[in-house]
């Protein structure tokens, strides 16, 4: 039987509708269960703590449980992968870090593609390291360790809380830029590293702000210079190492990622309300708290600092012909 055309062109637009009505009703009522942050750290770190106040603030404006689950384990790698093989549909979630974009070049093996695999949704905090010197080294900025350095070849080590981390990253970038050799010596964290600083043990160490704030105010540890681009309100008379070395910029950041193909109006809607969440002065006094700074913008925004940190620390890795690892 012939089909009038008008019947036809219906029947055949409602056909190739069918498949994306239950995307666009998804998109439309999410969420209407429970979801999960997925966290590559233990509890109790910076990415959990930012993990935690997303996850609260989610719970509290989107009328479902979001509940945060540590999954640490081979440098964040088992957590990208629990949210890589999850279904797209915005119910599980990675709490994303510099390390996933520091893991792209690091590790010869990889089970998933951490820029095609994960789709950024937004951004939360950047949070700064710290070049930071026990005390009895004589030095009090930057030039000065340089100098020293240079002036005593071989006498000068640096930790980090581990190979291929942030901390170290760091570092490297560092005596690249300075022109120097100093001995890395890699900790299992940054409790550890923290220790034989305050020790004596270590000369000096790049380490996240928020663990070594509190010795800096005693005067337990000697800060030098803070890695991010402009000076911090925490420590307004810390210089930058960019006013040292131009255009040095080393922090870490968190934010939140999808499962690649999750639709893009769940993305909208998780992103509105996370960048919501910086107008809230409970949550800025908590970023402050944290001697972090807020990371407003959408998901294309989110997706371009990523990427160019996975450029950066990639070209930072070859050039310090860091020991790849197997994933």
């Amino acid at each position: 039987m012939k089909l009038p055309r008008r019947k036809f062109l219906q029947l055949a637009g409602a056909a190739f509708a069918t498949p994306i009505l239950p995307q666009i009703a998804l998109a439309l009522d999410y969420p209407t269960r429970p979801a999960r942050i997925i966290v590559g750290f233990p509890a109790g770190g910076v990415t959990d703590i930012g993990a935690r106040l997303i996850a609260q603030w989610l719970s509290d404006h989107l009328g479902q449980s979001f509940v945060v689950e540590n999954k640490p384990g081979a440098s964040t790698q088992i957590a990208a992968e629990t949210v890589v093989q999850a279904p797209a549909d915005g119910y599980t979630l990675l709490m994303d870090s510099s390390t996933n974009a520091i893991n792209v070049s690091l590790f010869k093996k990889h089970n998933y593609d951490f820029t095609h695999d994960i789709d950024p949704v937004a951004g939360f905090i950047r949070f700064p390291l710290v070049l930071v010197v026990n005390p009895s080294l004589p030095v009090q900025n930057a030039p000065e360790l340089i100098a020293y350095v240079k002036a005593n070849p071989g006498t000068i080590n640096l930790a980090s809380f581990g190979t291929g981390t942030g901390s170290h990253l760091a570092g490297e970038l560092f005596k690249m830029m300075a022109g120097i050799s100093m001995l890395h010596v890699p900790y299992r964290g940054s409790g550890p590293m923290l220790i034989d600083l305050l020790g004596g043990h270590v000369s000096a160490a790049f380490d996240n702000l928020p663990s070594s704030i509190e010795h800096i105010r005693s005067g337990k540890l000697r800060a030098l210079a803070v890695t991010t681009a402009k000076r911090l309100d925490a420590l307004p008379n810390v210089p930058t190492l960019a006013e040292t070395l131009p255009a040095y910029e080393a922090s870490s950041w968190i934010g939140v990622g999808a499962p690649a193909k999750t639709p893009a109006d769940i993305i909208d809607k998780l992103n509105k309300e996370i960048n919501a969440a910086f107008m809230d002065k409970q949550i800025q006094s908590k970023i402050a708290k944290m001697s972090a700074e807020a990371l407003p913008g959408s998901a294309a925004d989110f997706g371009k600092l990523i990427a160019v940190d996975v450029e950066k620390w990639a070209k930072v890795i070859g050039a310090a012909n860091i020991k790849q690892v197997d994933g």
